[in-house]
């Protein structure tokens, strides 16, 4: 998980939303990511899918199985289907996502029986890092916008 907050942190100096995302397979890491929608304006560059694209060219294929992810925000849809779709079978994040989260938050994609594969998740780790780094960088953006409201 430190990796993952690791590539927050690339992403927040980015500007961008601080989560990070790393596929793990046999305790290496073969796939990073950190979300880069602002820099790309491709709203599908969530952490995770970048994490699972670079680990599924490393294995030369979708399938990632005995693969674990870890991210520092519970996946959205999207990227929970991406992670059912390429058979993840492990899935650690750190906190919630009351307004997006789609591993329990809002919607149970990980257990869900209509899907063909299940997810074994486990949360809260370093919960309260990954929390603090994105609380921050939200109350940060507030501030800079309320300091540009002040120069207009």
């Amino acid at each position: 998980m430190q990796a993952a907050l690791d590539g927050a942190a690339i992403a927040e100096s980015l500007a961008e939303v601080p989560i990070g995302a790393v596929v793990v397979l046999d305790g290496q890491v073969i796939g990073r990511g950190h979300n880069l929608r602002e820099t790309s304006n491709d709203p599908t560059t969530h952490a995770e899918i970048i994490a699972i694209q670079q680990a599924a060219k490393k294995l030369d294929s979708w399938r990632l199985l005995d693969c674990t992810l870890y991210v520092t925000l519970e996946p959205c849809v999207m990227c929970m289907g991406a992670i059912i779709l390429a058979r993840i079978p492990q899935l650690v994040f750190g906190c919630r996502d009351p307004k997006a989260g789609a591993v329990g938050s809002i919607y149970n994609f990980a257990e869900d029986g209509r899907f063909n594969h299940q997810v074994e998740v486990r949360e809260g780790v370093l919960q309260q890092e990954c929390s603090t780094q994105l609380s921050h960088f939200f109350q940060q953006l507030r501030e800079q916008k309320k300091q540009q409201k002040k120069q207009i």
